[in-house]
């Protein structure tokens, strides 16, 4: 049976693929839906939708929204919200600039280590409106300061390394609103990238629609752990590779997949609720 894949990423943000590429590997993978989840973008829905009509597939558009609980940074997957939602899209510009100011933080930063890599060079790697500290990393391996991507976040990018800034981010609550005010929905992804289920469970209390039970980086236990969350509170399971493309050898797309139905849920949800506010 055909299956979805809810969670990746095109050159729009941080990944490698182009829309059209993305949309063709999913086929190769056998794939019957594809979520493009750019973060803080929706820049390239526009191909992707195109790309996906073209292979005979189903178009996801979505986006992955940095946010903030508690000191801990909050990824939440935003699901069919209108494209065309002016304090949606108006915020999402906000979240661009902050990543902008914050890659000229940190080439400030590595400027003052003695590392002559310029913001210019950073955005010309980039080439998107949503940069952010992968981008930084490729320019410091395609300029000759690292080796490797992994050996420049290690040196410099990671959080307390000399370069690391931080940037502007919405609270967790606010962009769940944001998302769900645009007809979307709002789903918490990776939680088990935070290493707190305490923090989870607060998440959990902020009006979701759902949980990204299945990535790349959960185990099997966690799987089950957070579909169990999610039945307990009547919300939504979702999942997906979270594939940025050939970032890290082989593309993870279609590596982690969840039944058509999950999505139809999705779906129905998002519908429903632009129904709701078409209404009000």
């Amino acid at each position: 049976m055909l299956q979805a894949d809810l969670h990746a990423h095109t050159y729009f943000s941080d990944g490698t693929f182009s829309p059209e590429e993305l949309a063709a590997y999913a086929v190769k993978q056998g794939l019957g839906a594809v979520a493009l989840t750019d973060h803080d973008s929706i820049e390239g829905w526009s191909r992707m939708r195109e790309a996906c009509q073209k292979e005979g597939i189903r178009f996801v558009p979505g986006s992955e929204l940095t946010s903030q609980w508690r000191s801990k940074e909050i990824h939440l997957l935003a699901y069919y919200p209108d494209e065309n939602h002016l304090e949606f899209c108006s915020n999402l510009k906000k979240f661009q600039q902050a990543r902008t100011l914050r890659i000229h933080a940190m080439t400030e930063k590595l400027q003052a280590l003695g590392i002559p890599l310029t913001f210019d060079e950073v955005i010309e790697v980039a080439n998107c409106n949503s940069p952010g500290r992968p981008h930084v990393a490729r320019a410091l391996v395609e300029h000759g300061h690292c080796r490797s991507m992994d050996d420049a976040f290690k040196k410099y990018l990671k959080k307390d390394r000399p370069a690391w800034a931080p940037k502007f981010r919405i609270q967790a609550d606010a962009a769940i609103q944001l998302i769900q005010k645009a007809g979307g929905v709002a789903a918490l992804a990776h939680p088990g990238l935070l290493n707190q289920d305490s923090v989870v469970r607060e998440i959990l209390e902020l009006g979701l629609d759902g949980i990204e039970c299945f990535h790349s980086r959960h185990s099997e236990s966690e799987r089950l752990k957070y579909r169990q969350m999610a039945e307990e509170r009547g919300l939504l399971t979702t999942g997906g590779s979270d594939c940025h493309g050939r970032n890290k050898g082989e593309p993870l797309l279609g590596k982690v997949t969840v039944p058509m139905e999950w999505l139809d849920r999705v779906e129905e949800l998002a519908r429903s609720r632009k129904q709701d506010l078409t209404n009000s």
